[in-house]
């Protein structure tokens, strides 16, 4: 019997007036806002200027909500409105990190390529903030009764109203919160990401793949958690797979980058063009100019 449960909002929908605002949207517009605030706060630090982290948040953020909204399509059919205007509700949920976040790197290392700068020091610039903004971004799904855990009667289950339970799950009433979990992993995350940038000689990216690499491991472990709907593949569910894989292959390149790769620049070593038209780029604490 649960002694004590975390409710869940009785909508998704923001009423202020006339206004219906969808609070999963507002959710993702201040993960936006955070993740560019945290980069803008690093790279200006770092000798930079707050006008090539705004023109790489309004392109890479654009090219990741495409990329999160395919990769969710893409994977996630089944889930997808049945209306023409289907895959393209993001209003309605339903945004695939892995999309995301490559599309938006993508689009962003163009950008910041394009102006002369350097897109690994930027990669390292941005990390924590993309670590953060997905922390908060996991509050819309608390909002949309969404992506939740399995049936639990701990003190912080989760509330979920009838609708949204899934079929074999109707006569349970509270569930794991994981909502809440990735957002206490991530902001933990944040923390660890900015306290190795500052304490260690990083050779950029190799903090971007430390990123990866823990955004990733806890991804698993959430995983299998959720009881959402979704495509499995040898007993694991596609995105368990997927969180594998992706963090094999950055814990490989964050250990070969950072401590043994030879040759260039010596590890905590980043070759940094100047900015056109500002200040040469200031080396943070621990990277020094080759």
């Amino acid at each position: 019997m649960t002694v004590a449960s975390i409710p869940s909002p009785s909508s998704g929908v923001v009423d202020l007036g006339p206004l219906h605002l969808h609070a999963y949207g507002i959710m993702l517009l201040l993960a936006i806002a955070a993740c560019i605030w945290l980069t803008g706060v690093r790279w200006v630090r770092w000798g930079g200027d707050w006008d090539l982290v705004l023109r790489v948040a309004v392109w890479g953020v654009a090219a990741g909500i495409v990329g999160a909204r395919a990769y969710h399509d893409l994977t996630s059919w089944n889930e997808v409105p049945k209306h023409w205007w289907g895959p393209f509700a993001v209003w309605e949920g339903g945004l695939g990190v892995w999309g995301g976040i490559l599309l938006g790197v993508l689009v962003g290392a163009w950008v910041v390529r394009r102006s002369g700068a350097s897109v690994r020091l930027m990669m390292d610039a941005v990390a924590p903030g993309l670590l953060l903004a997905q922390g908060i971004g996991r509050i819309g799904n608390y909002w949309n009764q969404e992506l939740f855990g399995k049936p639990t009667s701990l003190p912080w289950g989760l509330e979920i109203d009838p609708q949204h339970r899934p079929l074999g799950y109707l006569d349970d009433r509270t569930f794991h919160p994981t909502f809440l979990y990735e957002l206490v992993y991530d902001l933990v995350g944040v923390a660890v990401l900015l306290y190795v940038g500052r304490r260690f000689r990083i050779r950029p990216p190799a903090l971007f793949a430390l990123y990866v690499s823990i955004y990733t491991f806890g991804r698993f472990f959430e995983e299998l958690l959720r009881i959402d709907p979704t495509h499995h593949f040898l007993g694991l569910r596609l995105n368990a797979w997927v969180s594998i894989v992706v963090f094999v292959c950055s814990t490989a390149f964050f250990v070969w980058w950072q401590f043994i790769r030879r040759g260039g620049d010596e590890p905590g070593r980043e070759r940094t063009r100047q900015v056109p038209k500002g200040p040469a780029m200031a080396i943070p604490r621990g990277r020094v100019r080759s």
